[in-house]
C-alpha cells in the first residue's frame, strides 16, 4: 500500500522509512507537492490534521502527517507547537537551540518532553496517534546525529542525547517512533 507522509523533511522521511518497512511511504516531493503547507493550528494535533487534510484533498492519496514539539516544563511548554520556528521562520536548528538555552539559563528545572501527533487519513476516515518521550535539556550540544533539538535532549533513563544515539536506538524510544508504532499497529489491524 502506498501512503504519503506529508513532509518535505528528508530526515523525517528517512526516519519513518527505517521504522515502517512493510509500506511504500512517499514524501510530498514524490507526489508532486512542492508547496509549503501552512501550519496555522495552535496545537500539534491541529497542525498534523491540517497537513494530512491538505494532501488528501489535493492529491487523492492516503496520507499521514505529523507535528512534533519540544515542551520544556520551566518555560510553560515552550517552544511546543512553535518548535521548528522558535527563533524565526527560517527554521534554523542552531538558532532555535541557542534561544532555548538562553531562556533556560536562569532555571534549574531542565525537564522536557518531545511529543508527536500523527493524523492519518485513510479510506475516508481520520485517526490520530500520539507519542511522548520524557527527558531533560542539557546546556551544551552533544552528538552529531539526528536533527532539531536532538543534541540537547537526553531521554529519561539514558545518559546520552538523541544526537549521540544511532538512528535505530533513537527510533526505538523516540516520540516519533512511539507514535509511528501506534500507526503501524493500527494499519496492521486494518489489513
Amino acid at each position: 500500500m502506498k501512503i504519503c507522509f506529508a513532509t518535505h523533511n528528508e530526515n523525517k522521511l528517512r526516519e519513518i522509512n527505517e521504522i515502517i518497512s512493510d509500506y511504500d511511504i512517499v514524501g510530498l516531493n514524490e507526489i508532486g507537492c512542492t508547496e509549503e503547507i501552512p501550519e496555522t493550528g495552535t496545537t500539534l494535533s491541529e497542525n498534523s490534521k491540517i497537513k494530512a487534510d491538505f494532501v488528501t484533498a489535493n492529491y487523492s492519496i492516503s496520507c499521514f502527517a505529523d507535528d512534533t514539539g519540544l515542551e520544556v516544563e520551566a518555560l510553560n511548554g515552550e517552544p511546543g507547537v512553535y518548535s521548528a520556528r522558535y527563533a524565526g521562520n527560517e527554521r534554523d536548528n542552531l538558532a532555535n537551540i541557542n534561544l532555548l538555552l538562553k531562556k533556560l539559563e536562569t532555571h534549574s528545572n531542565k525537564s522536557a518532553r518531545f511529543r508527536t501527533m500523527i493524523t492519518l487519513n485513510l479510506e475516508g476516515e481520520t485517526y490520530q496517534f500520539e507519542g511522548i518521550v520524557n527527558g531533560a535539556i542539557v546546556s551544551e550540544l552533544k552528538g552529531e546525529k539526528g536533527f532539531g533539538y536532538d543534541p540537547i535532549f537526553i531521554p529519561e533513563g539514558y545518559n546520552r542525547t538523541f544526537a549521540e544515539m544511532s538512528s535505530e536506538e533513537k527510533n526505538a524510544i523516540s516520540h516519533r517512533g512511539r507514535a509511528v508504532a501506534k500507526l503501524v499497529q493500527f494499519l496492521e489491524n486494518k489489513a
